[in-house]
């Protein structure tokens, strides 16, 4: 596995790329903005929202015991899953008892997560993305590069060829609406045909043991109405105690992930239609673990809006792929660490620290000291990139010795020039543009 720096490489390389994808995704962060600030009580809203986030982890064994006797009540089969592996091993049994090979399912960072789309190839099932961003990247054999906007990262002529190659449109065809329409088409087939549907899951209410799908599309809902089994995948953290404090994570998630009022359908799911099984999987895979360490459990309040990728300069500048991880941006940088330290260390210092994606996370996760203190422990545990870990121990040397801080900073003086020459790439990435022939007031005077 590359690292991020080497993966950003790749990215950058192509700048024309890379200010598109970084113009992109500022556009929709000054979408957010916009709609946030037409909420006078926008503040207090994301206060609202971290405090009841604060309660229900501080209480989170006895909000998830009275979700599972309502589900249950409701006809609702809940499932415990410590880790991904028993995650998808839970799942392939529901599917095998149906006897189905193919099933479609919608969009579900946490399927992501446990890797189960190729733990069910393995089994000779096939899982059929119905989000259409999902959709273009499973058929190019890519992974989402965002969690909301899974094909960020491509174009409309990527996905004109993508399309041609998969579906047969015509070759050159860049329409979105004419693509749109296609995969509509193509889709529609494997709904009607599919006895299993999966879906993720936004919130899961312990009151009532009824679960929110958030979608804009309606592709959960036709998986999930169709099918004779709905399985549901939900990460332990996705629990909120009542069904009035939905409102408040509503008005905030669809303004802080894409601009809108509101998603286009919040769907509740409170038991299943007569004749379907309905099934809720319950994931820890080292949530737990964060939530007993003071330093790191406020990441568990995340509902997964992106926000923070959205106003990143690096993520902006480098890509989803490159944190190769399937939650990228800030908030992965400090949940992967969790799972596996050693092959995420790269990630936390692919940041700036400049707060912005604590500022405009919608329940006030303090993501950029939470980097800071990633960044403290990875060092401590010898798990720092090598450059970071060196650079960092002559740092430390020259600032404790006046005298060699005094040298080089005299050999600094002599030597800088040459970092300014138009040798080095870096110089001629800045490069202003060219002065234009002739002055502004000779120009006016033309006029």
């Amino acid at each position: 596995m590359i690292s991020h720096a080497e993966a950003s490489e790749k990215f950058i390389a192509d700048a024309q790329r890379t200010d598109w994808h970084d113009e992109t995704l500022w556009f929709v962060r000054e979408k957010r903005d916009k709609a946030a600030m037409v909420l006078r009580e926008w503040e207090a809203l994301r206060e609202h929202a971290s405090q009841i986030k604060d309660h229900t982890l501080a209480n989170l064994g006895s909000y998830l015991q009275a979700f599972e006797a309502k589900a249950t009540a409701n006809g609702i089969h809940v499932h415990w899953a410590a880790d991904a592996a028993e995650h998808n091993a839970i799942v392939h049994q529901i599917i095998a008892e149906q006897g189905s090979k193919v099933l479609v399912k919608s969009k579900s960072m946490l399927t992501e997560e446990c890797h189960l789309n190729d733990y069910l190839a393995s089994k000779g099932i096939e899982v059929v993305d119905t989000d259409l961003g999902e959709r273009i990247v499973q058929f190019r054999k890519e992974a989402p590069s965002h969690i909301v906007l899974p094909a960020i990262h491509l174009k409309k002529e990527d996905v004109g060829e993508t399309f041609h190659q998969h579906l047969g449109t015509p070759k050159g065809n860049k329409d979105p609406q004419f693509l749109t329409e296609a995969a509509r088409q193509h889709l529609r087939g494997h709904f009607l045909a599919s006895d299993v549907a999966i879906t993720g899951v936004n919130f899961a209410i312990a009151e009532t043991g009824e679960f929110v799908v958030c979608t804009n599309e309606g592709n959960a809902d036709m998986g999930a109405h169709l099918a004779k089994v709905h399985i549901a995948c939900m990460g332990i953290e996705k629990i909120i105690p009542k069904r009035a404090d939905l409102a408040v994570f509503l008005r905030l998630l669809a303004r802080s992930a894409t601009g809108q009022l509101i998603t286009t359908y919040s769907s509740h799911f409170h038991q299943p239609r007569e004749g379907q099984e309905m099934h809720i999987v319950l994931l820890d895979n080292g949530r737990t673990r964060q939530l007993a360490d003071p330093k790191y459990k406020n990441s568990l309040k995340c509902i997964r809006c992106a926000a923070c990728f959205n106003t990143c300069p690096v993520y902006r500048r480098s890509g989803g792929h490159s944190y190769h991880q399937p939650v990228a941006g800030p908030i992965g940088s400090i949940l992967a660490p969790n799972i596996d330290k050693k092959a995420n260390a790269d990630l936390p210092f692919a940041s700036t620290l400049c707060g912005s994606c604590s500022n405009v996370c919608p329940v006030k996760i303090n993501i950029h000291e939470q980097l800071w203190f990633w960044r403290q422990d990875l060092m401590a545990a010898g798990l720092a990139p090598v450059g970071k870990t060196i650079g960092m121990k002559l740092m430390a040397f020259t600032l404790a010795h006046p005298a060699i801080y005094r040298i080089g900073g005299s050999l600094l003086r002599r030597f800088a020039p040459l970092f300014n020459s138009r040798l080095n790439p870096w110089y001629k990435q800045r490069e202003m543009p060219e002065a234009p022939k002739e002055s502004f007031q000779e120009w006016y005077k033309k006029r």
